[in-house]
């Protein structure tokens, strides 16, 4: 088959577009034949050796296809089933096996491009409402990064459980995207954001933030935030949050922060299939519209990276073998 490898760490260029062997099938694994294959930034932390990898190795862990064939202990899955996937290493390639624990079926309404993109964002954006924090109606958050993948999402499923949103962006285009998916206000990233947010709130801050930036917002993270309540740091689209004193979350109103991964709420067979049933339920029934900003064939992996990088796309992105 062929795939794309990380050959080394560093940059986009490192992604190699190439033939690689087939992937082994396990005896609880499907053999699935690649239609879309989603593209994340912790795909690029692990490219440049942020998060531990260990090259040579194929990227990615999410995407959609067709069952081709599935091990003997295979009991939910056949041959020809539309299924998507998430947290399975080794997804941007024209087969990927798939342990029948981390698969979904897809439902005929949801796009091929939909599917290999939502589970990794939408997983996240449901956790980070149902587990990481647990904002009431009627409460303000804030949400960086508001017209990314998981931004768009988590402002979505926000807005339908009548919570306030405050989204940051960097461009009009964005502006307008945050905007459609249910944003309240929405803010571009400055020097002042803290205080222009408590404006916004009259004073009191937000009941939560959600920081999937790192570095460059964190400081107006802690200072957006209401007394007592929580930052969630997710994500490090600017680089890892620096060590910081503890201090600052009593000095700041004895703040809770919270640094989550998507996989410690999908461990769980039968928790992964709640958070996996309700997304691809949502977008069945137009509760939920995930965006699709650009597709890419799989051949240009290390595009779909830069762009990423460069923080010029919005929506999830697709590589099409």
């Amino acid at each position: 088959m062929r795939a794309i490898q990380v050959i080394t760490h560093g940059g986009p260029e490192v992604l190699e577009y190439g033939e690689v062997p087939d992937p082994t099938l396990r005896p609880t694994d499907l053999l699935v034949e690649t239609t879309s294959v989603g593209v994340n930034f912790i795909d690029t932390y692990l490219r440049r050796g942020l998060y531990a990898s260990q090259p040579p190795y194929i990227p990615g862990a999410e995407g959609a296809g067709i069952v081709k064939a599935v091990g003997d202990e295979v009991a939910h899955f056949a041959v020809g089933d539309r299924v998507a996937w998430c947290d399975v290493p080794g997804s941007y390639a024209e087969l990927v096996a798939v342990p029948e624990s981390k698969a979904a079926r897809v439902p005929a309404e949801v796009s091929d491009e939909v599917a290999g993109t939502l589970l990794l964002q939408g997983l996240t954006a449901h956790y980070l409402l149902e587990g990481s924090a647990y904002p009431q109606a009627g409460d303000t958050i804030l949400v960086h990064a508001g017209a990314g993948g998981v931004g768009l999402i988590l402002t979505q499923l926000a807005h339908a459980k009548h919570l306030h949103v405050i989204t940051t962006v960097s461009t009009d285009e964005k502006a307008e995207l945050s905007k459609a998916a249910g944003a309240t206000h929405v803010l571009r990233y400055a020097p002042d954001l803290g205080a222009q947010v408590r404006k916004l709130t009259d004073g009191k801050g937000v009941r939560v933030t959600y920081d999937g930036v790192g570095k460059d917002t964190f400081d107006a993270s802690l200072s957006a935030t209401a007394v007592r309540g929580t930052v969630v740091v997710f994500g490090a689209a600017s680089g890892p949050v620096p060590p910081f004193d503890l201090q600052r979350l009593n000095t700041s109103g004895s703040l809770s922060l919270t640094r989550p991964t998507l996989a410690h709420f999908i461990a769980d067979p039968d928790e992964f299939r709640w958070r996996a049933g309700e997304i691809l339920e949502a977008v069945r029934k137009g509760k939920l519209t995930p965006r699709v900003g650009q597709t890419y064939p799989l051949a240009e992996a290390a595009q779909a990276h830069t762009d990423l990088e460069s923080r010029s796309t919005t929506g999830s992105i697709a590589l099409i073998p």
